[in-house]
């Protein structure tokens, strides 16, 4: 058994690090409010180039944009979001791990493009076929810090060089709850339930020239839409890893209190015990 005074400083080893994650607890829960404002900032215009798209669409059946056209897949492309710093769980690994097997479960050769470091390292040490990375973008990342990375797919795509591109990234669900997504990118699905825009617009120049330049603003928003959700639950996962191990430290000290008690009576026993001895030898 160890000392007692070995035990009372793996006690105070173990507050320390508790009052540390419970700081970290706090900061990711301010950064997560934080990142959710941002989320629901960017949903007016993801929902307006929606459903001017959509109408769009609607205006010009015939007329088929490359993006909107489907080939034949001899080569794909995956966007990977992930964070740049662990500590949050197993939100990194869920993305990485969705994104390895959809690479290797793949009939055709798949590159990736990165946005996030545990994503760019995992691919690197995989010796996977990474064409371009975006990483060390803060908590507060804005569209052109995402562009570059989508301006490579989107070229890669028009250049015939992929002739799909995916997206993975954490849905944020609750603050309790992320999960790691695919979606495709390109070519572009007409969306689903999305209302037309509401007021009958006249588009100058033609519609079907309003498309050509809406499209990879819609494929750069879905990007972008997804990176701050990415943040989001990272921010989420975070908070509730800390909660997790602040309580698991609390745990700890109580039971290395309760076996420091033991040892100090048994200490003081033993320390009874003989001077009752000594007392006795010296009546005796």
């Amino acid at each position: 058994m160890p000392s007692l005074r070995d035990l009372r400083r793996r006690i105070r080893s173990v507050q320390n690090t508790q009052k540390i994650t419970k700081a970290m607890e706090l900061v990711a829960a301010a950064r997560m409010r934080r990142a959710l404002e941002r989320v629901l900032a960017a949903r007016p215009y993801s929902d307006e180039i929606t459903s001017i798209m959509t109408e769009l669409m609607k205006r010009t059946p015939e007329y088929k944009h490359p993006f909107l056209e489907r080939r034949e897949v001899r080569r794909r492309i995956i966007i990977l979001v992930t964070a740049d710093r662990g500590l949050a769980g197993a939100l990194n690994s869920n993305n990485n791990r969705l994104a390895l097997r959809e690479m290797n479960d793949s009939d055709v050769p798949v590159a990736v493009i990165t946005i996030g470091r545990k994503g760019r390292d995992i691919m690197r040490r995989l010796h996977k076929d990474l064409i371009a990375d975006r990483s060390d973008l803060g908590p507060r990342p804005s569209l052109g810090d995402v562009l570059p990375a989508v301006r490579v797919a989107t070229d890669q795509y028009e250049s015939g060089d992929a002739d799909q591109v995916d997206l993975v990234f954490a849905r944020y669900i609750s603050a309790s709850r992320q999960q790691a997504t695919l979606r495709r990118l390109i070519p572009v699905d007409p969306p689903e339930g999305a209302a037309p825009a509401a007021a009958d617009f006249e588009y100058e120049p033609e519609a079907k020239d309003v498309l050509d330049a809406l499209l990879p603003r819609y494929v750069e928003a879905l990007v972008y839409q997804a990176v701050l959700e990415n943040v989001a639950s990272e921010q989420a996962a975070k908070r509730l890893a800390m909660h997790n191990a602040s309580d698991n430290a609390n745990d700890l000290i109580i039971d290395l209190t309760l076996t420091a008690n033991k040892v100090r009576q048994s200490q003081i026993t033993t320390e009874l015990m003989e001077i009752v001895g000594g007392a006795t030898a010296l009546e005796g």
